[in-house]
């Protein structure tokens, strides 16, 4: 989650289900609770930048939420954003199994941050 007013992103909560039925149900208690303006995801790619399967899953999902919210939906490279999450978590003396909880929360919070930058640029 974030403040686009302020350009601060923070971490919610991580979504662990297994079918695409429990995921969106999730998301939409959320999007209910929080009323969000817009949704970012992140996409991922190799890192030479080019895409893969899990990219076009990911660009799927991006248009299954922008359908049933209607709310604008930003795709964001999120590249190494895992490995830079579990580095700043070590640096703040979280470490192993402490992490794995944490990881894709800060991973997350990392996408969101390059989202608003981006918007910093256009302004």
């Amino acid at each position: 989650m974030g403040e686009l007013e302020v350009k601060l992103a923070h971490p919610l909560e991580t979504i662990h289900v297994l079918s695409d039925r429990q995921r969106l149900e999730s998301i939409e208690r959320l999007v209910r609770e929080w009323r969000p303006v817009a949704l970012v995801v992140g996409l991922p790619t190799r890192l030479d930048g080019s895409e893969h399967e899990m990219s076009r899953r990911c660009r799927n999902f991006a248009r299954r939420l922008r359908a049933r919210f209607g709310i604008e939906t930003h795709l964001i490279d999120e590249r190494l954003t895992s490995h830079a999450a579990g580095l700043a978590l070590a640096d703040a003396g979280v470490r192993g199994r402490r992490q794995k909880g944490l990881v894709d929360q800060v991973a997350a919070q990392q996408i969101l941050q390059t989202f608003f930058a981006g918007c910093n640029e256009a302004a």
